[in-house]
């Protein structure tokens, strides 16, 4: 797919058009998350990455943090959902987190990346992207 010199992909940060991306990089947290027995019960470790592409007025920004997406808001909706209890699937908590994400009318696109480190021993880590 092409994109035409007018209208450039969105995960692309540009200065005219004021798209941006805020990210988290490898979030580890604990979770309640699968189908196995001893995942419902034990908690396990998730690596979670999160690239927002985000429209932001460079004129409504005026150095204030409620001018921008906060990470650290995201960190804390992140947070909550996993406090919320027991999922079953990756894909599951993907589309929770990206939901969470979207929220904020200047989030146009949300990439989210969840991993289960421990979850196959031969692997560094499985899991998707969203």
């Amino acid at each position: 797919m092409t994109q035409s010199a007018s209208k450039p992909a969105v995960n692309i940060a540009d200065a005219i058009r004021s798209i941006r991306h805020v990210f988290i990089t490898d979030l580890t947290l604990e979770a309640l998350i699968g189908v196995y027995e001893h995942e419902i019960i034990n908690p396990q470790k998730i690596v979670i990455n999160i690239d927002l592409t985000v429209s932001e007025d460079k004129n409504s920004i005026d150095d204030k943090l409620m001018g921008v997406v906060c990470y650290e808001t995201i960190v804390n909706k992140i947070k909550t959902i996993i406090a919320a209890g027991h999922v079953n699937l990756v894909e599951t908590l993907a589309e929770q987190f990206s939901d969470a994400c979207l929220e904020d009318s200047r989030v146009i696109a949300a990439r989210i990346r969840l991993e289960k480190p421990q979850a196959i021993s031969e692997a560094a880590s499985v899991g998707i992207e969203i």
